[in-house]
């Protein structure tokens, strides 16, 4: 069986990844802790729509002058 130390690129391997989820566990708590202080703003502003709605009868001179 061969010695642990003398095979460096496993632990080459294992350093990556301990540094990869290092990095990913501290950008989601920078993530969240940057989300809980920003105040929730609306991406749109709402404003109150006007509604018009036109009727139209088969005898009316506008619906012959359509079609």
């Amino acid at each position: 069986m061969s010695n642990w130390t003398s095979l460096w690129y496993v632990w080459l391997i294992l350093l990556m990844v301990f540094l990869l989820l290092l990095c990913g566990v501290s950008a989601s708590c920078i993530k969240f802790c940057c989300r809980k202080k920003r105040l929730p703003v609306e991406p749109f502003p709402r404003h109150p729509c006007d509604l018009a709605a036109i009727g139209i009868d088969s005898d009316s001179t506008a619906h012959s002058t359509v079609t």
